[in-house]
């Protein structure tokens, strides 16, 4: 019998909505769940600054994908520098996860199918056909492929599909 073996685990770093995100996080992708949670101890709060018996880590799946979430108080936030990507098969896929994620995060939504969330998170929400179309042989295609995308904020498969045909 083997066990599932992850030898990375991406580690998130919240200022008291570790937990909050990760139940968010959970309802949006299918195949996930919450694993373990830890709290702060009187001892740990103490060193941390963080309220005792607040969430210290949030273990999570996404799409079977481990997580972890901690609450480590007001040091460090999410920048652009990092990005989670959600691979979809289609533009109702591409518009399920930008709406749930989107919703409550930077209104001003970046180039490319990139968002941020509502906890500051980055994530890009791509169709996979939009590498095929990118990468494709004929390079006059894929350069107006590539133009089409550069003006889009939520990718639109269908008018990638069509400038590239």
């Amino acid at each position: 019998m083997s066990t599932r073996f992850q030898r990375i685990t991406p580690f998130l770093w919240f200022n008291g909505q570790a937990e909050e995100a990760a139940k968010f996080y959970v309802s949006v992708f299918e195949n996930s769940k919450i694993t373990a949670t830890t709290r702060y101890s009187k001892e740990a709060a103490q060193a941390s600054g963080q309220p005792e018996g607040t969430a210290m880590t949030v273990g999570f799946q996404l799409d079977g994908q481990d997580f972890t979430a901690l609450n480590g108080g007001p040091h460090f936030k999410f920048n652009e520098a990092v990005s989670l990507v959600v691979h979809c098969r289609s533009q109702d896929e591409v518009d399920h996860y930008w709406k749930l994620l989107s919703a409550g995060g930077d209104e001003k939504a970046q180039q490319c199918g990139w968002l941020k969330d509502r906890y500051g998170l980055s994530w890009q929400i791509v169709p996979d056909q939009m590498i095929e179309l990118l990468s494709q042989p004929d390079q006059a295609k894929a350069q107006k492929a590539m133009a089409a995308l550069m003006q889009m904020k939520k990718i639109d498969l269908n008018v990638l599909q069509k400038v590239a045909a």
